[in-house]
């Protein structure tokens, strides 16, 4: 059997009556004339098929049907107003699910500063973390898998990019990573022509292709093109190999932070640096996304 539909002026209606029980303070609490207020009344018991009142000179009373509808009218009235409330703190970015892609190394710099400064002024939202490298994080971010991604050496402006928008957070220069007792790592820095011979980690052009071109063109612009011995996709990978001895590399300074006993970090020459960003899907209305834009704004650190 088909529910009947009760219309939530009517139910509105019904709840201050109850609680006025005058027809008088009801109207005048609810802001209409007291025939209009009988009306919705009577609509009301049309539907539920029987009376809700008792009216008598001076004297209104909850039937017993009024008396069984009146807690569900108010439960119904505490949903709708929980549910605007939802509505309107999903609506303003105050709460929801914020998916973020970022690359391994950022774990190292921007990251930590960022998410803390996020979660002390939206404490509401969940945030769903996932590492990746640039490539796929493109392509998540494409595929609406994540809302926002931070990697290293986006998409220019051209097909690759294309529907995204990159906001540079930072750069920081590149060091060259060398076993402990290779003798390069006597000195502080390291020209790059130097390292022609020997052989090297480097990450696969599908994790991150601009990155992987740029040390390529580094290397070729020092006069060699560098023989690559070993692939690491993540650069905590890329120096532990260092460290057996399997090559050198070159990578992002913040990966200093990683402390390892067998190698060496030296700067460069010429000096040359890499580029941190946050990418996004350019029509992508989302408060949660325009929070976290103005979060990376904020964050002090991102300005390095």
């Amino acid at each position: 059997m088909d529910r009947p539909e009760l219309p939530l002026a009517q139910l509105h209606a019904f709840v201050v009556l109850a609680e006025e029980l005058h027809f008088g303070h009801a109207a005048a609490r609810l802001g209409i004339a007291q025939p209009p207020l009988s009306q919705q009344i009577r609509r009301l018991e049309d539907k539920v098929g029987h009376a809700l009142f008792t009216r008598e000179p001076g004297r209104v009373a909850l039937t017993g049907a009024g008396r069984e509808l009146l807690p569900a009218a108010r439960r119904a009235f505490t949903d709708l107003a929980d549910g605007l409330a939802a509505a309107r703190a999903v609506g303003s970015g105050r709460t929801g699910r914020l998916r973020i892609g970022f690359a391994a190394s950022l774990a190292l710099t921007v990251l930590p500063g960022l998410l803390r400064g996020f979660r002390e002024r939206f404490p509401g939202v969940r945030l769903d973390i996932r590492e990746m490298t640039t490539a796929p994080q493109i392509a998540a971010l494409r595929d609406k898998a994540i809302d926002v991604g931070l990697l290293r050496e986006p998409p220019a402006d051209d097909a690759d990019g294309a529907g995204l928008a990159f906001r540079t957070v930072l750069t920081e220069p590149f060091v060259a990573v060398l076993p402990s007792a290779h003798p390069l790592a006597a000195l502080r820095t390291v020209r790059l022509v130097r390292l022609a011979d020997e052989p090297f980690v480097l990450l696969p052009r599908d994790a991150g292709p601009r990155l992987h071109d740029q040390i390529i063109g580094l290397c070729e612009a020092a006069g060699f093109t560098p023989r690559v011995t070993q692939r690491a996709v993540e650069w905590q990978t890329a120096c532990a190999l260092v460290e057996t001895g399997l090559g050198v590399c070159l990578a992002p300074a913040s990966i200093r932070r990683i402390r390892l006993k067998g190698v060496a970090f030296r700067a460069i020459e010429p000096n040359a640096r890499t580029r941190v960003a946050v990418g996004w899907r350019a029509d992508d209305p989302s408060p949660l996304v325009a929070h976290l834009l103005e979060t990376v704004g904020r964050d002090p650190d991102s300005a390095r």
